[in-house]
C-alpha cells in the first residue's frame, strides 16, 4: 500500500514538542520531511524519525536565501517561532508566497498569531490555563492538575496543526493557492472542550472539577489501587456495565445503593477501593478481561506494546537502529489504513502504510548536501554557502561540508 502522503514535501523549522510531532505525523505517513536545523552540533528533538536534516544559518542573508530557494519546491513549511520572528528574518508569508504561491505555511504557536498574549512566552500549562481547559482537570477541592504536555502541545497543538495543513492542501486542490495556518494551542484546547462547554451551559456538567461522572467524581469512573500497588481503571457508566462491575467485585445493587444517587457515592467508593486492594492487577484482569464491565488494567506506557491488546494492535514497537545501537521503543502511528474489502476481524493485526525509518533520526545537518543538490544547488554554490557559514553538515567545526 502506498503511504497516503507520499510525494508531499515538507520543511520543518526546528522547534520543540508540538511542531516536531506535527512533522513526525506527516513523515510517518509518507511525506518527505526535512528538518531545518540551526547551526549547532546536537539536537534534543526526540521526534525526528523518518525525517532528514539540513543545517541552515538563518542569521545570514545567504542562509535566508537558501531557505527561500528550498521553499520554492516545498508543499508545506512548519514554523514554531513567536509571531513576527519569521517576518524579521525576511521570510514572512507574503515573501514565501511570492516565491511559491502553492506553499502552505503552518505557524505553530501557543497563544496564536494575534491577541493579548501573542508575544508572551508560555508553556503547555499556560496555554491550557488560558483556554479554560486546565480548570476542568483535577480532584475536587484541589488545584488544577497539569496533564503532562499531552493535551496542550500534542493534542491541541500538533494534531490541529496537521489537520490545518491537510485542509489547506485540500483547499489548494481547488484554488491552486497555498494558505497560512494559524495553529494556536490555546485555540485547539478550547475546541477540544466543545462537549464540556455545552454540558456546562446545559447544566449537566457541574462547574466544580472532580464532581462529575467523567472527571473522577463518580466512583464507577475512576482508578483504584490493587494489592500489588498497580491500578485498575473503571468506566462503568451505563447501568448494564455497572451491573457487570458489581458482579466482578462480588457485590449486588443492594450492597452499594442507587448508582446515580450521589449521596451514596462516598460509601460506594470506599467499598470499591477496599475490594480492589484485595487482589493484584493481574488477578483483576483475569476477572474482568473479556467482559463488558468496562474495567481494564492501567498499563505503563513502555509496557503498552507487550500487554495483550496492545500487542495485538502493535501499539508500541521495538525498532532496531541502523548503526547497530540499542533498539528504541516507538509508538505506532495512528490511524490505521486497512484497505477496502478486508475482513478486519481476521489476521494478526491491522495493517497500515506507516514506515519505521529509525535510521533517519538524523544528526544535525546530516543531509545538507543531498537536500541542497536535490533542490538544484551546484557543488560550487554549496561550497560558497559553507564558506559564508550559511549551511553546514554533520560533525564538529565551523565548516563541515
Amino acid at each position: 500500500m502506498v503511504a497516503p502522503l507520499s510525494g508531499l514535501r515538507v520543511l520543518e523549522l526546528a522547534g520543540l514538542a508540538p511542531s516536531p510531532f506535527a512533522g513526525l505525523i506527516l513523515a510517518d505517513f509518507g511525506a518527505d520531511v526535512v528538518r531545518v536545523d540551526r547551526m549547532q552540533r546536537f539536537t534534543t528533538d526526540e521526534l525526528s524519525r523518518g525525517k532528514r536534516s539540513v543545517c541552515v544559518n538563518l542569521k545570514t542573508k545567504e542562509g535566508v536565501a537558501t531557505l527561500l530557494r528550498l521553499c520554492e519546491k516545498a508543499d508545506v513549511l512548519i514554523e514554531p517561532f513567536r509571531p513576527g520572528v519569521l517576518e524579521s528574518l525576511g521570510l514572512g508569508p507574503s515573501i514565501l508566497h511570492a516565491r511559491n504561491p502553492r506553499l502552505v505555511v503552518a505557524r505553530m504557536t501557543g497563544f496564536g498569531q494575534a491577541g493579548t498574549y501573542s508575544q508572551m512566552a508560555g508553556h503547555d500549562i499556560n496555554y491550557l490555563a488560558t483556554s479554560g481547559v486546565l480548570s476542568l482537570l483535577g480532584r475536587a477541592g484541589e488545584p488544577p492538575l497539569a496533564p503532562g504536555n499531552l493535551l496542550g502541545d500534542f493534542a491541541a497543538g500538533s494534531l490541529f496543526c496537521v489537520v490545518g495543513i491537510l485542509m489547506a492542501l485540500q483547499q489548494r486542490q481547488r484554488t491552486g493557492k497555498g494558505d497560512v495556518v494559524d495553529a494556536a494551542i490555546v485555540d485547539g484546547a478550547t475546541y477540544l472542550a466543545s462537549f464540556v462547554l455545552r454540558a456546562l451551559e446545559s447544566g449537566i456538567w457541574a462547574p466544580e472539577r472532580g464532581t462529575n461522572m467523567l472527571d473522577g467524581g463518580a466512583p464507577f469512573y475512576d482508578c483504584y489501587e490493587t494489592k500489588d500497588g498497580e491500578y485498575m481503571s473503571v468506566g462503568a457508566l451505563e447501568s448494564q456495565f455497572f451491573a457487570r462491575l458489581l458482579g466482578g467485585l462480588g457485590l449486588t445493587a443492594d450492597d452499594v445503593g442507587d448508582q446515580i444517587d450521589q449521596s451514596a457515592w462516598p460509601e460506594m467508593r470506599e467499598k470499591f477501593a477496599a475490594i480492589f486492594r484485595s487482589k493484584t492487577q493481574a488477578e483483576w484482569s483475569g476477572v474482568f478481561d473479556g467482559t463488558d464491565a468496562c474495567v481494564t488494567a492501567v498499563v505503563e506506557l513502555p509496557e503498552a506494546g507487550r500487554a495483550p491488546h496492545g500487542a495485538d494492535r502493535r501499539l508500541v514497537v521495538e525498532a532496531a537502529a541502523a548503526d547497530g545501537g540499542d533498539a528504541s521503543l516507538e509508538a505506532a502511528p495512528a490511524p490505521r489504513f486497512l484497505g477496502l474489502g478486508q475482513d478486519t476481524r481476521k489476521g494478526t493485526g491491522p495493517s497500515t502504510p506507516f514506515r519505521f525509518d529509525v535510521r533517519s533520526r538524523p544528526s544535525v545537518g546530516e543531509h545538507t548536501v543531498g537536500v541542497l543538490k536535490e533542490n538544484g544547488f551546484t557543488a560550487t554554490e554549496i561550497a560558497q554557502l559553507a564558506r559564508a557559514n550559511a549551511v553546514n553538515g554533520p560533525g564538529e567545526g565551523k565548516s563541515r561540508l
